[in-house]
């Protein structure tokens, strides 16, 4: 029987970009791109989860909003439980971490073909599927919700 982990990701939005980070040649699938976030702690909620990992990661701060997505990846004997939020800055320019060796602000158009982690799938295809990456406070049409 395979690990279920559970992991929150932040496709946090900029106008018409998306911030898009490639994961450093000494993690785990380095090489790949990904939205930034990580695991769920025993007691936090994936909101909570969330802030307190993009600060670790990327030293900023976030306003989470709706979430976007949410799959299941089958990766060896563990499966990825992946739930993505719309999210903002609420200040600094994020930096890099030792998880990350680049960052990058994308457009839809710019998704792909960028070489994206498997558990991020879902949710790029979804997000090029939408009609704008705004959040819905941000006052634009949101597009298609999550699926269950």
């Amino acid at each position: 029987m395979s690990e279920s982990v559970r992991v929150v990701a932040a496709v946090i939005v900029d106008g018409d970009r998306v911030l898009a980070c490639r994961r450093a040649a000494h993690v785990r699938d380095g090489g790949a791109w990904e939205f930034p976030g990580g695991k769920v702690e025993p007691g936090e909620s994936p909101r909570e989860a969330l802030v307190r990992e993009i600060r670790e990661e990327l030293g900023v701060d976030i306003e989470v909003a709706e979430l976007l997505d949410r799959s299941d990846t089958a990766l060896g004997e563990r499966t990825i439980d992946l739930a993505c939020y719309l999210a903002t800055l609420t200040g600094a320019a994020p930096r890099a971490s030792t998880d990350h060796d680049r960052l990058e602000w994308v457009t839809r158009g710019a998704l792909l073909p960028r070489a994206w982690a498997a558990p991020d799938l879902p949710v790029v295809e979804l997000l090029r599927a939408r009609p704008t990456f705004r959040p819905p406070d941000a006052g634009g049409a949101t597009g298609p919700g999550p699926r269950a």
